[in-house]
Order: structure tokens, then C-alpha cells, then sequence
């Protein structure tokens, strides 16, 4: 599995990047803690709670993207996901999950508003300057994921 993620903005060319016919199938598997219920007035809402702060990158994008040659389920897509997003330090923000299929490739991505509009700060994310998780990790995360369905996501990032 390949993590890749960073900190951005633009979230309006996202939500169209995200919805884009030029993946044979894009399910919009989750929006979490965001008035809207699309996409678009997702990133909207995330932008406008973003102008309260000095934050200009306001949300974290990450793809998963799983070897072409693994047939891998949604829940341990979503089972991934939340153990990323703690690893991150991003518990409780809001969230958009998209599934891509193309061909035989099934990928996801997850964006994130970074801004805790408790205290109208965006959140410091705990990749690596390259946007991506150690090789080692994303290795040992795929395959703890797929070996203990039934563990805790911080019980998987604790084993990393």
C-alpha cells in the first residue's frame, strides 16, 4: 500500500479532481462533520471556517493506494483509514472518503479539514516532509491490517 498526502488548498478543484469521469466508478463512501453533504460544500465549508484563522493549506489529502495485484475490502480500507487519521493527529475532523476504480484498480482518498474550529487553528499533521509515511510503516500497516481485522486502530499503530 502507498500512502501519499500533504497539506493544500484549492479545495474546489479537488472536489472536481475527486468526482471526475475519468475513473470508470467514483463512490463518495463518507462525509463526516461537515454541514454539506457533497463534496464541493464540504471543501466550501472547510474554506470559509479557514478564513477565521491564518491557515491557508486548510485541508489534508491522502490517497491509499493498495499493489494492483491486492483485492482489498472496503472496511479494511476504512479500518487503514482511521488508524492513519490517528496517527495523524487528526481524530475527530471532519472527513470525505472517495473510492476510484479504474480497470482492475481500486484506490481511495481521504481529505480532511486541518482547522479545529473549537479553537480556530489548524491541526500540525505528522507526515514527513515528503507527504509520505516511512516505507517500513506503510508496509507493516497494510499487512497488520489485513492480518487483525479485528484490532483497534490504535492497537495497529502502536505495532508499527
Amino acid at each position: 500500500m502507498i500512502f501519499f498526502g500533504n497539506s493544500r488548498a484549492g479545495g474546489q478543484n479537488l472536489a472536481r479532481h475527486l468526482m471526475s469521469p475519468e475513473n470508470e466508478h467514483v463512490i463518495v463512501q463518507e462525509i463526516s462533520g461537515f454541514a454539506g453533504d457533497d463534496l464541493s460544500s464540504a471543501f466550501k465549508e472547510a474554506e470559509a471556517t479557514a478564513r477565521g484563522t491564518r491557515c491557508q493549506k486548510y485541508l489534508f489529502s491522502l490517497s491509499l493506494n493498495p499493489p494492483s495485484s491486492e483485492q482489498v475490502g472496503t472496511d479494511t480500507f476504512m479500518d487503514t483509514i482511521d488508524g492513519v487519521e490517528q496517527r495523524l493527529g487528526l481524530e475527530g475532523q471532519p472527513r470525505a472518503v472517495v473510492f476510484h476504480e479504474k480497470g482492475d484498480r481500486r484506490h481511495c482518498h481521504v481529505v480532511w479539514s486541518r482547522i479545529d474550529s473549537e479553537v480556530m487553528k489548524a491541526k500540525q499533521t505528522q507526515m514527513r516532509k515528503q507527504g509520505q509515511l516511512k516505507d517500513h510503516q506503510e508496509k507493516r500497516l497494510w499487512k497488520l491490517t489485513e492480518k487483525h481485522q479485528e484490532c483497534s486502530p490504535s492497537a495497529l499503530m502502536a505495532q508499527i
